[in-house]
């Protein structure tokens, strides 16, 4: 099979497509066939050895991907497992506990996360990795809900608390991440504001319902943004890039509002009395911090919007495998505009 190689931490130039041995599922494994593979920011940190956690050498980057089931190792073929889970019912989570069903070859499905990686032509998960793809959505779709989704779930009703009737500002919209938050948010029922740095990108923001949307190339954006809300200021800000605009959110709090920073590329300078005026909070996630019962709460809600057709995973560019190192300088340099996908 074909699939993307890194032998040593570096720039985009050290993703290389190879020929590679395909992998055979264990017990508890399924290989599943891509037909898509998500790119996110993640992995242009992992490749670059710039991230907290670092794979061995060589490996083949990613985790999202959307594809049919291909073989499924002993153990998982076995039955259903027991996952806890939790649904929302009215706005309000409650525990539940449901069977996952074990996929069957050639079903469709999309993966969060992945044990052998899935810029390749085939790619090893375990069985919980694994997801049911909607048959209205495409692969490529597929690709682009694990990590955006779930980041994005996390990061405004795990981590934020938010709740109907809130405004929150999504701080870079045009992006994977950031359009499921604006999908999200306005499933949920919040007044969603919305940054972009190009016109496509704004564009796209209000098509997913968000009520307004700045250009946050305009320093003048904060306080349009603070107008808006009638010198109120928002509930909430999901921040994609904190080293540049954490500072100045703290600014577009309401009182007891709070910031969750989701992405930031390097430090930044706070004045602590910003927060102490609207006793604001600023809070934090990573996705591999969280809990295993925390992800399959955010796996059954985005599964339920998915299935009923409140969220739909936007894909801005698809390019070929081979163009893995394009797809990665892309990635980071943007100007964002949805989800960017590798066919194999």
């Amino acid at each position: 099979m074909k699939a993307v190689r890194v032998n040593r931490f570096g720039g985009p130039e050290v993703l290389t497509v190879r020929d590679a041995d395909e992998p055979s599922p264990g017990s508890g494994e399924i290989l599943v066939r891509v037909l898509a593979a998500g790119v996110n920011p993640v992995d242009t940190y992992i490749r670059s050895g710039a991230y907290v956690e670092l794979p061995d050498l060589p490996y083949t980057p990613g985790g999202d991907a959307g594809g049919l089931v291909a073989a499924v190792g002993p153990a998982a073929a076995g039955g259903p497992a027991e996952d806890a889970s939790r649904d929302r019912d009215g706005g309000a989570l409650k525990e539940t506990a449901r069977r996952r069903r074990v996929p069957a070859i050639g079903e469709r499905v999309y993966t969060s996360g992945s044990l052998s990686g899935t810029y390749a032509e085939l790619a090893l998960c375990r069985a919980g990795q694994l997801h049911p793809l909607p048959a209205g959505l495409t692969f490529g779709q597929g690709a682009a809900i694990g990590v955006p989704y779930t980041t994005a779930y996390r990061a405004l009703f795990q981590r934020a608390q938010a709740n109907a009737g809130e405004t929150v500002l999504v701080h870079g919209a045009s992006g994977a991440v950031g359009l499921a938050a604006v999908q999200l948010a306005v499933a949920e029922g919040l007044t969603v504001l919305a940054t972009a740095g190009s016109d496509k990108g704004r564009a796209l923001a209000l098509e997913q319902g968000a009520a307004a949307v700045f250009d946050h190339r305009d320093d003048g954006h904060f306080e349009q943004l603070r107008d808006w809300t009638g010198g109120r200021g928002v509930d909430l800000v999901v921040e994609l890039l904190a080293n540049v605009n954490l500072d100045r959110d703290l600014l577009l709090l309401a009182q007891r509002g709070r910031v969750v920073v989701v992405g930031s590329r390097g430090r930044v300078a706070l004045d602590p009395r910003d927060l102490m005026d609207r006793e604001g909070s600023i809070l934090a996630m990573r996705l591999p911090n969280a809990r295993a019962d925390e992800l399959s709460a955010a796996h059954a809600a985005v599964q339920a919007g998915l299935e009923a057709g409140r969220l739909r995973p936007v894909v801005g560019r698809e390019l070929p495998l081979a163009e893995a190192a394009a797809a990665h300088r892309a990635v980071i340099d943007g100007p964002a505009l949805g989800k960017l996908v590798l066919i194999p």
